[in-house]
């Protein structure tokens, strides 16, 4: 049966379809789902649109934000208010990919790709996601993506998470060979808080050093109660490559990335990306 294109108003419908039906795609901005289209691994079964104005609403209420799975990254950078994720979101391709590109649709990525998944586990993000008929719930997205590499298939309504207290506690850098849009040789993202000072509870977060976004425990653990001056820096760099399983494809080599990585962490760290 060739592709068919169904159209529904409601998140609920939406969730409720794609949990009786395995053979229902759904079709948020298109980058990844029209490309298998156009490149003949997605050939039957339906397409399924939601038309929920809700899914793509941005809220910033307070210290607390919450980004519609369906808020494009354009919409990321035409926002002051999320100033410190448009480096995240301009990683994401050229002006016309992150015109359709969405939240919810990054979360699903496969390396080399979803850079902006990984600025989001740096985040400690909740991911509220529908499993059917009925409400949101919220799951963190570390659970989240492991679901997600299990196969399980759950409607991502939007994601939140609290701001950053300062500017400069959070941190992100994608790697590429190609500038602007190249795939990522490796990203790194960190909300450092108290950088000013002394580390507390840091969370840092690795793209493409695995079939997942992960994170850098280890980074975290040697930052913790350390200034981000030259020793604590070089802590975090001998803690770099902890627990990080890169592969080889097109873009680098796994022996390239572990080469590059705790040079790049430096760098982020060191406020020099």
């Amino acid at each position: 049966m060739p592709l068919a294109l169904r159209v529904v108003q409601s998140l609920s419908e939406a969730a409720g379809i794609l949990a009786a039906d395995s053979r229902t795609t759904l079709l948020s901005g298109g980058t990844l789902v029209m490309r298998d289209v156009n490149e003949g691994r997605l050939t039957d079964g339906t397409l399924l649109r939601v038309t929920d104005p809700a899914w793509r609403q941005i809220q910033v209420s307070g210290t607390r934000i919450e980004l519609g799975a369906g808020a494009t990254m354009a919409a990321i950078l035409a926002s002051r208010e999320l100033g410190f994720l448009h480096a995240a979101a301009r990683a994401v391709g050229g002006p016309a990919i992150r015109n359709m590109a969405t939240i919810g649709g990054n979360l699903f990525a496969a390396a080399p790709y979803g850079d902006f998944a990984v600025a989001l586990l740096a985040l400690d993000a909740q991911v509220m996601v529908l499993a059917g008929y009925g409400s949101p719930r919220a799951v963190p997205i570390e659970e989240f993506l492991a679901g997600r590499s299990r196969g399980e298939a759950r409607l991502v309504a939007s994601v939140q998470f609290n701001r950053p207290v300062a500017p400069g506690d959070f941190r992100f850098l994608k790697v590429s060979r190609v500038k602007p849009k190249g795939l990522s040789v490796l990203s790194i993202a960190a909300h450092l808080p108290g950088h000013a000072s002394r580390i507390g509870q840091a969370r840092v977060a690795y793209g493409a050093m695995g079939p997942l976004p992960v994170r850098a425990r280890g980074v975290e653990r040697a930052l913790e109660g350390k200034a981000l001056d030259a020793n604590g820096i070089a802590a975090a760099r001998a803690a770099a490559l902890e627990g990080v399983q890169p592969v080889t494809d097109a873009i680098a080599s796994d022996w390239y990335r572990r080469e590059v990585l705790p040079v790049h962490l430096g760098r982020l760290l060191a406020n020099q990306s």
